[in-house]
C-alpha cells in the first residue's frame, strides 16, 4: 500500500489498533469503526466520548507512548504533523499512513483511501453522505473575502488552504490566494486595505469571537464561523455546507 505521499506503507492484513495524530482523521476512524481507535491527540475532541489514551498535541506527540500502544497503524497528515516524529515511528517498525488534503475533492479521495486502504475497512455511509451534500450546492453571487486564522501576528490562509477551498464552493474568492505562503503573515493595515467583502473569521486554531477579532475590521462585514465545519475533513463534512452557509449568511456590518 502506499499513502498519499506515495510512501510505502506496510498496512498488516488485518488492523486491529490505530493511533491517530490528527482530530479530522481520529473522528473519521471513530465514525467508521470506533473499535480500532487506541490513541489520540489531546485535540482530538470529536466524538466528544472519545476513550482512548491521549498522546500529546499534532506537533509533539508522546512517541514512547505510541510505541508502547503497539498499533497496526498511525495515521498522519502531511501539513498537521512533523516528518521527524513520523519516522521515528517509522524507524520503530510502525506503519505510518499520511494523508494529503489541500481542497475538498482531495479529502474525499484521501479517507477513502486511508479507511479501505490503511484501515482495512469498507467505505463508511457518513462518507456517502458528505459528498452527496457537497453535490448540490447553489451558485453564489462572488465575493472577496480574506481569512484569518491568528492573530498577534496576524496570519490568513494563502494559497492552496482547504478552508479557502471550501468557501471558494459558496462563492468567495480567497484575496490572498496567490501569496507565495500558504499562511502569509499580514499586518492588519495590510489586510484592512484589501477591502474584501466578507471577513471570515474561524474559532480554531485562534478563537476569534464576538468581543476577539470583529474590532480589528471596521466597517467590514465579517462572518464567525465554526472552525471544524471550516477545516475538519471527516464526518464533519455532512452538516458543513448547511452550517456555513447560515454562518457566512449571518456575516454583518461592523461599526466604528
Amino acid at each position: 500500500m502506499r499513502d498519499d505521499l506515495d510512501l510505502p506503507v506496510p498496512v498488516p492484513d488485518e488492523v486491529r489498533r490505530v493511533v491517530s495524530l490528527v482530530p479530522s482523521l481520529t473522528e473519521a476512524v471513530a465514525a467508521s469503526a470506533p473499535g480500532l481507535l487506541v490513541g489520540a491527540t489531546d485535540w482530538c475532541t470529536h466524538p466528544a466520548d472519545l476513550d482512548v489514551v491521549r498522546i500529546r498535541g499534532t506537533k509533539n506527540p508522546d512517541l514512547d507512548a505510541i510505541r508502547a500502544l503497539a498499533p497496526d497503524l498511525v495515521l498522519a497528515n502531511e501539513e498537521e504533523n512533523r516528518p521527524a516524529d513520523l519516522a521515528v515511528l517509522r524507524a520503530a517498525g510502525i506503519a505510518v499512513w499520511v494523508t494529503r488534503v489541500r481542497g475538498l475533492d482531495e479529502a474525499f479521495t484521501a479517507l477513502e483511501r486511508m479507511l479501505v486502504l490503511g484501515c482495512r475497512l469498507p467505505a463508511p455511509p457518513w462518507l456517502a453522505a458528505c459528498r452527496a451534500a457537497w453535490a448540490g450546492l447553489p451558485a453564489a453571487a462572488p465575493r472577496r473575502a480574506i481569512v484569518p486564522v491568528w492573530r498577534r501576528p496576524w496570519m490568513v490562509a494563502g494559497r492552496d488552504t482547504f478552508a479557502a477551498d471550501v468557501l471558494a464552493r459558496f462563492g468567495l474568492t480567497n484575496v490572498f490566494a496567490q501569496h507565495a505562503d500558504r499562511w502569509p503573515k499580514v499586518s492588519v493595515d495590510e489586510l484592512r486595505a484589501a477591502e474584501p467583502d466578507l471577513v471570515v473569521l474561524p474559532d480554531e486554531p485562534y478563537r476569534f469571537t464576538a468581543e476577539d477579532g470583529p474590532e480589528a475590521f471596521p466597517g467590514l462585514p465579517v462572518a464567525l464561523v465554526d472552525g471544524r465545519y471550516l477545516t475538519w475533513y471527516g464526518p464533519s463534512l455532512a452538516a458543513a455546507p448547511a452550517v456555513l452557509a447560515g454562518q457566512l449568511a449571518a456575516g454583518g456590518r461592523v461599526g466604528g
